[in-house]
């Protein structure tokens, strides 16, 4: 998915698939959608696909990472949206994505709203596990000097329901001082879930600033 020059900007969209890649978005059968959230695939090779990682002699990780969810077929790992305009949306890692009550939603949707305030500088979102469900929590990292009190936690949760929909509001909004990230400057939403529910982090090698995961760990709020 790329810009390009010879066609019309729509706000929130990427322009265009790339050329030389046959990129569609499936549903969780394997099945072509539009105007719906589902997973981006490419169904067939393309120039800039790599060959294989290193350290991975029979390939095994290399193939776990884009071709077991379709065998065969490229699997991005990205919760995507072709538009009727022809361009794409990108609503979050699918492997990242809530399931509140059973909806899918992408944390990009809550992360569009919330990084609009003021007194956000960045913030991470997961699911936890919650009596039989899943609910939404929201960390914020705010700028020098502010405290997160009931009244931010009020006008982020409003800003959430006025441009998103009561199913994107976080149940627990908390705030902490930094957020994990990898070497290449990407949140790291799956390793924060696994430190709030006492799962291991895996590749934890991979990160910048591995230490930040201490901020989501035993934290008590998260308990009740």
């Amino acid at each position: 998915m790329l810009g390009n020059p010879t066609l019309p900007v729509w706000r929130g969209e990427i322009q265009c698939k790339g050329l030389g890649l046959a990129v569609e978005v499936w549903d969780e059968n394997g099945r072509p959608i539009r105007g719906e959230k589902g997973e981006l695939v490419c169904t067939r090779p393309f120039p800039s696909m790599p060959v294989g990682f290193w350290n991975d002699p029979d390939g095994k990780k290399y193939r776990a990472a884009y071709f077991e969810r379709f065998p065969g077929v490229w699997h991005h790992g990205d919760f995507c949206e072709v538009t009727e305009h022809e361009g794409l949306i990108i609503h979050g890692r699918s492997d990242a994505t809530l399931n509140p009550g059973g909806v899918r939603i992408g944390t990009a949707e809550i992360y569009r709203q919330v990084e609009k305030l003021p007194e956000v500088v960045e913030s991470i979102v997961i699911g936890q596990d919650w009596e039989d469900d899943v609910r939404v929590v929201l960390f914020v990292k705010l700028q020098e000097g502010v405290e997160l009190d009931a009244e931010l936690i009020a006008k982020i949760r409003r800003t959430i329901r006025e441009s998103a929909t009561p199913r994107h509001i976080p149940a627990k909004v908390l705030q902490v001082a930094d957020i994990p990230r990898t070497k290449s400057g990407k949140i790291v939403e799956l390793a924060v879930r696994n430190v709030v529910h006492g799962r291991p982090v895996k590749n934890i090698e991979a990160l910048a600033n591995p230490e930040a995961l201490a901020w989501f760990a035993n934290r008590s709020e998260l308990r009740e």
